[in-house]
């Protein structure tokens, strides 16, 4: 019975650490929640940080990719045309967990001598890296010389990256 209860304990243990890898792949394109996403924070009236954070599947790419279409989405929201990127972060929180150590011993009697034999499996350290990208934008009514996205096009331009459904230009 106890080796049963040790069994189980150790399934629920790894259960715990791997079902957030296992049971989801790379963040979704969606409001922040428990497995990530966007969010952003207002400013000024023109200006946004806008966030997305990603989980352990997810590409340092795709997280700026979808901080970047965030940014995008509220340029249009707010009717404006074009914006700048005046500061951006990409960085990754880096996580590990180590599997339970599990130790399985047999004997065999040989002559006058018993001779054991001892296996020891697990006790395996993962590293997991979660992603984030942020931006502070600033939204523009009129294209700046210099570098400036045009918004429905990296709207457009990521979402069909992303096989997400394409924005109407305004």
């Amino acid at each position: 019975m106890t080796r049963r209860l040790h069994r189980r304990a150790v399934f629920a243990l790894v259960s715990a650490f791997l079902f957030p890898l296992v049971g989801c792949g790379p963040t979704r394109y969606q409001a922040r929640g428990a497995t990530g996403g966007y969010s952003e924070t207002r400013l000024a009236e023109d200006t946004f940080r806008v966030s997305f954070n990603g989980n352990g599947y997810t590409s340092s790419e795709r997280a700026e990719d979808f901080a970047l279409l965030r940014s995008a989405e509220i340029a249009l929201a707010y009717d404006f045309p074009y914006f700048v990127v005046v500061d951006g972060r990409t960085s990754a929180a880096l996580s590990s967990y180590q599997t339970p150590t599990r130790s399985t011993s047999s004997s065999v009697l040989v002559g006058n001598t018993i001779q054991t034999t001892t296996t020891t499996t697990g006790g395996q350290t993962y590293t997991v890296a979660k992603p984030s990208s942020s931006n502070t934008i600033i939204l523009l009514r009129s294209k700046p010389e210099g570098l400036s996205y045009e918004a429905i096009y990296v709207a457009n331009a990521l979402r069909a990256k992303y096989n997400l459904p394409r924005l109407i230009a305004r």
